[in-house]
């Protein structure tokens, strides 16, 4: 009788559970905050791919350059959007993998940037490129402005 009451417990306790799951989910997904144009396509795309690898979105339709100035991004690497998650600011059609990356790594650095709108980047990918792929750079910003490398899309092909 002691071991049925038991099981009965530990059921009703993974129920309850159950039902929150989807909640908790949600909190441990990574939050990205977003400002960028209203009418920027790539920028929608761009969200909609970050939302596809698990990433939480807030979107603001403006305040961009405001962003990026407020974020440290240094005016030359800008691009169409800007964005923030986990204390990093993001500039450009950054991947998903190297955002991952990033809050895995926890670097020192202001965050990540792909200037410019580089064809076949995330967002810049659509069926109007009919599959073209230039070759672009993910920076890895640092605090006094500079710049390096952090990946190349030459590695992800």
């Amino acid at each position: 009788m002691m071991q049925r009451r038991f099981l009965l417990q530990a059921l009703a306790s993974l129920a309850g559970t159950a039902t929150l799951a989807p909640d908790l989910m949600a909190q441990t997904r990574p939050q990205v905050e977003v400002w960028k144009d209203p009418d920027c396509g790539c920028c929608k795309d761009w969200v909609s791919h970050l939302e596809a690898s698990g990433f939480q979105v807030k979107v603001h339709d403006s305040g961009n350059a405001q962003a990026r100035a407020r974020l440290g991004v240094p005016d030359r690497l800008g691009s169409c959007h800007t964005a923030q998650v986990g204390g990093y600011a993001l500039e450009g059609h950054v991947p998903a993998r190297d955002i991952q990356r990033l809050l895995k790594e926890r670097p020192k650095a202001v965050g990540l940037a792909v200037p410019g709108m580089p064809v076949g980047s995330p967002g810049m990918d659509g069926p109007i490129y009919k599959g073209r792929k230039d070759p672009y750079d993910v920076l890895l910003i640092q605090a006094d402005g500079s710049s390096r490398v952090a990946n190349s899309s030459l590695i992800y092909r």
